[in-house]
């Protein structure tokens, strides 16, 4: 995947979640699921979208900043 994939994935990210928690919420009105029970799907949700704009080459960690004083 390339950056455009990557910053694709962070621009639906939102509107992504908010489809979830409606859909999530309709299920609470319409069957027996309430979304006490359902919550921990947006945590699955999120996780696979994080890993979906990892994968895509998103935020590289850069590591850890060196001392003071040494040049890298």
């Amino acid at each position: 995947m390339d950056r455009g994939e990557c910053s694709l994935i962070r621009a639906v990210r939102g509107p992504i979640m908010l489809i979830a928690v409606g859909t999530l919420f309709a299920l609470g009105q319409f069957t027996t699921y309430r979304f006490s029970r359902t919550w921990p799907v947006l945590l699955i949700l999120l996780g696979v979208l994080k890993l979906l704009e990892r994968a895509a080459g998103g935020r590289q960690d850069p590591g850890p900043n060196p001392p003071a004083g040494v040049m890298s």
